[in-house]
């Protein structure tokens, strides 16, 4: 009957063995005196000869494994004393890169597109290719922990030979640099009426996250300890924020606090007389000021093309892939230079199943698209996986298909954002990469020595070079994805 599990020919023979003519199977007592009927059977001298002869060959046969085996290993504790930076099997077909200085990498898209697998994928090629490699994580609903099986904390632990990781904690990094200002905030809240423990939670300012993080990764990434620094950050609009926080701070910083603090020297005074509202002090001010202090120099650490690269993580989806594109802008008017999109989770061509068609037409849709859209930067591929990566065992392999033949801490495209060349009919040109980027979402302003940039909701003001700054703007175009402002002789 259709339904029914059909039994192979070895199976029916096997029963047809096993049964009498009757049909009926043999019993019990009649199989185990057929047993001992074959136990007590005297073997003849040739079964003997063969039986010896057998024995003799398999005993040889565990000599020569058991000799194998400790060759293998005394050659592996030879290889282990020779190279202290351990490197796995698979990685011994790649070439490590020679790094000089410190290699940034950070890995952001969509939430839910596979960035925090990604990063700590590649944190694992990283450090089983030789490289003393550290993955951080900057966003606050952490899942690096997750993706590694193990516990991971404010502080550095040691997940594998040569890889470290750790997951940013907001509240012990403002007890260490924040203390000052949130006392003072404190204060005021209080003033104000607001209850304590609400208090102590408006005193944790938005954006904290991002600014400990970018002190953590400056830290890391000028300390001399590591080869690379592997940051698993927050979705895209999170990573946008946290990005542009380096230019925003410096031009309060430059322009707006020195003003304000010597402001406060005279007003605070004078407010403290006719008012209990709690004044900032020169303390809390100072405190401000050392906080940024921590910060400088992330800005040249993150915008150094040859040092540090975003790779953006998209899925085969519509609403993905617009995302990414205009992440890819924003990061690009910032000066950050994307060196590889990876196109995570695409359907295996071992899917046959017709219900998955429409998927897999759509995939490669997408995939051309990816790929167009991006040009000329690499799309790695990754095909969606059979069960979840979690674990050093299961993340090895998919770092192994996103890196089959380059080392992960290899610069992959050396594209730069912002460009400026002397034009042959005289004069010179500022040329920034916008990709994506249309004519209505642009506005450009000139304020003294800035540039001001703006594509959608979001600006940025180019501090321009000496050999700029005393030139007039003659003109602008947008052509393609290349935004070319021109500049008059001078």
């Amino acid at each position: 009957m259709a339904g029914e599990p059909r039994s192979t020919p070895d199976e029916r023979a096997a029963v047809t063995r096993g049964a009498h003519p009757g049909g009926r199977a043999k019993s019990a007592t009649a199989k185990s005196a057929a047993a001992r009927r074959t136990a007590t059977k005297k073997p003849t001298p040739q079964q003997a000869a063969a039986k010896k002869a057998t024995a003799k060959k398999a005993t040889a046969k565990k000599a020569t494994a058991k000799k194998a085996s400790a060759k293998k290993g005394a050659a592996g504790a030879r290889a282990g004393s020779a190279r202290p930076r351990s490197r796995s099997t698979d990685a011994e077909q790649v070439t490590p890169t020679s790094l000089d200085g410190t290699r940034v990498l950070l890995f952001t898209g969509k939430g839910g597109v596979g960035k925090t697998t990604t990063a700590a994928a590649t944190a694992l090629r990283c450090a089983e290719l030789g490289h003393r490699t550290i993955v951080l994580s900057t966003d606050p609903a952490h899942s690096l922990a997750d993706a590694f099986g193990i516990e991971l904390g404010p502080l550095t632990r040691e997940i594998a030979p040569n890889l470290f990781g750790q997951q940013l904690d907001a509240q012990d990094r403002m007890e260490d640099a924040w203390a000052d200002i949130q006392e003072w905030l404190r204060g005021v809240f209080d003033w104000a009426g607001v209850d304590g423990i609400e208090a102590e939670e408006l005193s944790v300012l938005p954006g904290l996250d991002e600014i400990f993080a970018l002190a953590d990764i400056k830290h890391y990434a000028s300390s001399g300890e590591w080869d690379v620094v592997v940051v698993d950050c927050a979705p895209t609009a999170e990573t946008i924020r946290l990005l542009s926080l380096p230019d925003i701070l410096s031009w309060y910083m430059e322009r707006l606090f020195p003003m304000g603090r010597r402001v406060n020297k005279v007003v605070a005074p004078v407010l403290s007389r006719v008012t209990s509202l709690p004044v900032a002090g020169d303390d809390v001010l100072g405190s401000v000021q050392r906080f940024y202090d921590r910060l400088d120099g992330v800005r040249e650490i993150l915008g150094d093309g040859l040092r540090s690269s975003v790779r953006l993580v998209v899925n085969p989806e519509r609403m993905v892939i617009a995302e990414a594109r205009r992440t890819h802008t924003y990061l690009s008017l910032f000066g950050y230079r994307v060196d590889a999109v990876i196109a995570n989770r695409l359907l295996p061509d071992v899917v046959s199943d017709p219900w998955f068609d429409r998927w897999k037409a759509a995939h490669a849709e997408h995939l051309d698209q990816i790929e167009q859209g991006f040009a000329p930067i690499p799309v790695l591929r990754a095909e969606l996986a059979a069960e979840e990566l979690i674990g050093l065992d299961r993340l090895r392999p998919f770092a192994a298909t996103l890196y089959p033949d380059v080392d992960p801490a290899a610069m992959l495209h050396d594209g730069d954002p912002i460009d400026i060349r002397e034009r042959p009919g005289g004069g010179f040109a500022l040329r920034m990469t916008l990709p994506n980027a249309s004519k209505d979402d642009l506005e450009l302003g000139r304020r003294d020595d800035e540039l001001l940039i703006r594509v959608g909701p979001y600006r940025r003001a180019v501090l321009l070079p000496d050999s700029l700054k005393r030139r007039a703007v003659t003109g602008a175009s947008l052509e393609g994805s290349v935004l070319e402002v021109g500049f008059d002789h001078g």
